[in-house]
C-alpha cells in the first residue's frame, strides 16, 4: 500500500511546527509498512500534482505569509480541495488553514476576506481590545469520545454553519470561540482545528484516523491499521483533575 500526502504551502504555512504533522503521518504510514510520499504543495505547484494526492494537510502561519498563501488558495487551489473533499478525500485544516476553508474571515478593521467555503463556517476578529484566545487546550471528541489535548493560539472567533459538526467538545480552553463550548469541525472526512504545536503528535489516533479514511477511499475496501505502541503519547491525555477541572 501507498499513500500521496499533499502538504500545502510549506514554505509559507509552517510556523507553528505544523511540519511535526507531516513527519507522523508519514512514520505512522511507514512503521505499518506503507509507503508515504509527502507532496509539497507550493504557489508554483500545478493543480495536477494537488489533484493526485489521497490525503491533505495545510497549517498555519502569520499575517504576511497568510495573504500570499490565501490569495493562491482562493483562486487556484481552494476549488481543487473543495472538489477533493466533497469526494471524502481526507484532510487536515490547522489554524488558518481552518479559517481559509470557511465562507469568509472579517478581521476588525477593513472588508471581509473571502474563503474557500469548503466548510460551512465564518471567522470574525471581534476587535483589537478583544482577548486573544491562547493557552494549553483539553476537548473530548464528538461523539466516539476520548480526548484530545493541544495548543491554541488565535484572534479570531469562529462559528459554525447548520451543515457543521463540531470535532470536539472543549473540557479546558477556549476551542471555536470562547464561548459555545466546541473545537474544530468535521466535513465528511476533513477537520479543522486550532489545536497547533503541532496536533498529531500528542493526538497519534487522529493520524491514524485521517490514515484509514485515506487508504479505504483510495482501495475502496476496509482497512484495519495495525496497532502501535502509544504509550508515551497517551501520557498527554492523563487529565490531573485537581490542577485542571479543580
Amino acid at each position: 500500500m501507498n499513500l500521496k500526502i499533499a502538504w500545502l504551502y510549506p514554505d509559507l504555512m509552517s510556523t507553528y511546527g505544523d511540519r511535526g504533522n507531516v513527519i507522523v503521518l508519514q512514520k505512522r504510514c511507514e512503521w505499518r509498512g506503507i509507503k508515504a510520499e509527502i507532496i509539497p504543495i507550493t504557489l508554483e505547484t500545478r493543480n495536477s500534482q494537488l489533484e493526485t494526492s489521497e490525503l491533505i494537510f495545510m497549517g498555519g502561519a502569520q499575517d504576511r505569509q497568510q495573504k500570499l498563501a490565501g490569495e493562491d488558495f482562493l483562486k487556484r487551489k481552494g476549488p481543487v480541495v473543495k472538489k477533493m473533499v466533497e469526494a471524502n478525500i481526507p484532510a487536515l485544516f490547522v489554524c488558518a488553514a481552518y479559517q481559509f476553508v470557511g465562507h469568509y474571515y472579517k478581521p476588525y478593521q477593513g472588508d471581509k476576506i473571502p474563503g474557500a467555503g469548503i466548510f460551512d463556517l465564518y471567522t470574525e476578529h471581534p476587535g483589537d481590545q478583544a482577548k486573544r484566545l491562547i493557552g494549553n487546550v483539553v476537548a473530548e471528541i464528538i461523539p466516539q469520545g476520548g480526548t484530545i489535548v493541544g495548543f491554541e493560539n488565535h484572534g479570531g472567533r469562529t462559528y459554525l454553519g447548520s451543515k457543521m459538526k463540531p470535532f470536539a467538545r472543549v473540557i479546558r480552553g477556549f476551542g471555536n470561540n470562547g464561548d459555545d463550548g466546541y473545537e474544530g469541525a468535521v466535513y465528511k472526512n476533513a477537520i479543522g482545528s486550532y489545536f497547533h504545536g503541532p496536533l498529531l503528535p500528542k493526538n497519534p489516533s487522529i493520524a491514524d484516523w485521517l490514515i484509514t479514511k485515506a487508504l479505504e477511499v483510495k482501495y475502496k475496501k476496509e482497512i484495519v491499521l495495525q496497532p502501535l505502541d502509544d504509550e508515551i503519547e497517551q501520557k498527554a491525555h492523563v487529565i490531573p483533575t485537581k490542577s485542571i477541572l479543580g
